[in-house]
């Protein structure tokens, strides 16, 4: 009967994990994160409403495993890129006064959040709502990475100052509270290790790093990543319960495991299919069960009975609010007041990491299990509020017609007509080695061309050229440009292409996810199209109706057929490109996450279709 019995609860909750979605779409509540509907569909069939799923065995082994991979996937979040393009821009500070340095600014911002949140946590203990300052000011500094990435991501706010200052307070808040949180169990846990063997830990970790970088390129890893093989994510499944045995092993948490194993995988950067293979086998079973046994275990009429603890939510929603509002007002100084205010809100969201936190506070008896409830109930109504108030509150010009920057290296016959071309929907910006005055009379008189004293990586990274959002270079020597392609590659998060001939060089440089052209080639294939299809030179020379190419990142759009897909305008599909596969599209036609869409019709419509197809709109907010 016992065994009947898991089963049926597993059902349920089987079932309602599959259902959540379904109806958020239905009702058109898209304002809501899904970890959170889950959350609230466990209160209705939990403790706090039909009592229809109860612990066992089964659930307790799959919501811990659901634990322990969205702590992963928390670590995978995390973009050490942002950190790289922060530094680089701090060497335009005295260029562009306008804006702060994101990555110093950031640092401060997040060092006051913290002596906010030490503060406030003080009074919290004085007033007798906890009795440990250290778990009380875990819970109100951290910030969730997943409620504010995809929020800066449906505001095209990435690629802005302010969004990367935003990102870089979150990602920070991420990685340090994570940390914290396993000092604080190696400190107060009676039952756990010495807080010097978490050295043991992360040293574990950065072997394992050095480990997967060195054979990550290996001929063999590339062979066997196909069919029934699947080495990468076997890898990466290795990696993950091996440092979660480490991390029990030390007396920490096996989250912090989890977390850095997420963490390494991210600094090993993965291409993006075996992230969207982690991402749905995490947010598609084993998450989603984890998040609706939450709201089963919640009692919400024991917390609303209790009046101390029904006080304690509006003053720790406050408290929240608080320690991210002060410390960002430092950020009036180069913005308006919407702004700020709008940035400390989203700030204000948290979720996984407070469950992190309440869940090992309540097992080490540190809090109660009702205040563990109240908790996570304050971080449930966090996300809902704050990604509204943001939407309503940040000027919507900020981040309207923002134009990708566009750096052309090599300043010849093809850039400089390409430049022209570009600027209605790009910014693009020409860089050369100083010219001679006469010729520098010709082309100035025509185009803009910044002018640098060489082409060596280390002058093009002290004109910030890495940070861009595309990088063309087409310089007269190969080498040269195979140079510059390799350390814009390393430095910069941007596309990457160079101007090659040389097959083995370019056969390099593509393992390297450097595109590479080839005058020689595009004329030999632009001369036999003509030859074998005239019409074809008219679509790719017409301005107003040329070829364009369209990544699918939109979630909402993966699986929809061409039929029902509901963009209207003056745009047609004329391929798509999947992996190797090159699609001719028809109305039964599935898009599907990461497809190259090549697209011909009005730039106005074209560029429509592109944010729309772009927009990355995570299912899950932590």
């Amino acid at each position: 009967m016992e065994h009947h019995a898991s089963v049926t609860s597993l059902l349920i909750v089987i079932i309602i994990a599959f259902l959540t979605p379904i109806l958020l779409h239905r009702f058109k509540l898209n304002f809501i994160p899904v970890v959170v509907a889950e959350i609230i569909m466990g209160l209705f069939i939990g403790k706090s409403g039909f009592d229809l799923v109860h612990d066992d065995m089964w659930l307790e082994t799959l919501s811990t495993l659901g634990f322990l991979f969205l702590m992963f996937l928390s670590g995978l979040e995390i973009d050490f890129s942002a950190f790289k393009v922060k530094k680089q821009k701090g060497k335009k500070a005295s260029v562009q006064p306008s804006e702060p340095n994101a990555f110093m600014i950031s640092s401060i911002i997040f060092v006051g959040i913290f002596i906010a949140s030490l503060g406030l946590s003080y009074l919290f203990v004085l007033t007798g709502f906890i009795d440990n300052v250290f778990l009380m000011t875990l819970i109100i500094s951290t910030i969730s990475l997943g409620v504010v990435v995809p929020t800066l991501k449906e505001a095209h706010l990435m690629k802005t100052n302010i969004g990367q200052i935003i990102l870089l307070v979150a990602v920070i808040a991420d990685l340090v509270t994570m940390i914290l949180l396993a000092v604080f169990v190696s400190i107060y846990d009676m039952e756990g290790g010495n807080t010097w063997l978490l050295l043991l830990l992360f040293a574990a970790g950065v072997v394992l790093y050095f480990v997967g970088n060195r054979f990550k390129s290996r001929k063999f890893v590339s062979a066997l990543s196909t069919g029934t093989t699947q080495i990468g994510t076997r890898a990466v499944f290795t990696l993950l319960i091996v440092l979660v045995a480490i991390s029990e092993t030390v007396g920490a948490e096996n989250i912090l495991g989890a977390f850095l194993a997420g963490v390494l995988v991210s600094l090993l950067a993965p291409d993006q299919e075996l992230i969207h293979k982690l991402d749905s086998f995490g947010y598609g079973f084993l998450i989603p069960i984890f998040f609706v046994m939450i709201g089963v275990g919640l009692d919400i009429w024991s917390l609303l009975s209790d009046p101390k603890l029904l006080l304690l939510i509006p003053l720790l929603l406050i408290a929240l609010l608080l320690s991210k509002l002060v410390p960002v007002y430092i950020l009036r100084k180069w913005y308006d007041t919407k702004t700020v205010i709008a940035s400390g809100f989203l700030l204000t969201s948290t979720l996984s990491l407070v469950i992190a936190a309440a869940t090992i506070g309540e097992r080490m008896e540190v809090i109660t299990p009702e205040m563990s409830g109240t908790l996570i109930l304050v971080a449930v109504i966090s996300c809902v509020l704050t990604p509204i108030v943001f939407k309503k509150l940040f000027p919507q010009t900020a981040s309207k017609d923002r134009k990708l920057k566009v750096a052309l290296i090599g300043a010849n016959q093809m850039t400089l007509s390409v430049t022209r071309g570009l600027s209605s929907l790009y910014e693009p910006v020409l860089y050369h080695t100083k010219q001679e005055k006469a010729e520098n009379k010709v082309s100035s008189s025509l185009f803009d061309i910044i002018e640098v004293e060489d082409y060596s990586p280390e002058t093009l990274e002290q004109q910030d050229i890495y940070s861009a959002d595309i990088i063309v270079i087409s310089t007269g020597n190969e080498n040269t440009n195979a140079l510059i392609a390799r350390a814009a590659r390393e430095q910069g998060p941007g596309r990457v292409i160079a101007r090659i001939e040389n097959p083995e060089l370019e056969s390099s440089l593509k393992q390297q996810d450097i595109e590479v052209f080839s005058v020689l080639m595009s004329t030999t294939t632009l001369l036999r199209a003509l030859i074998e299809s005239p019409g074809i030179l008219n679509i790719l020379t017409n301005q107003e109706s040329s070829l364009h190419e369209i990544k699918m990142l939109n979630d909402q759009f993966d699986g929809m057929t061409l039929r029902r897909f509901p963009f209207t305008g003056d745009v047609i599909f004329v391929r798509i490109l999947r992996g190797n596969d090159s699609i001719v599209p028809h109305g039964d036609t599935e898009l599907r996450l990461n497809d190259r869409l090549i697209v011909t019709g009005s730039n106005e419509y074209v560029e429509e279709l592109k944010m729309e197809l772009e927009l990355v709109i995570w299912k899950y907010s932590r």
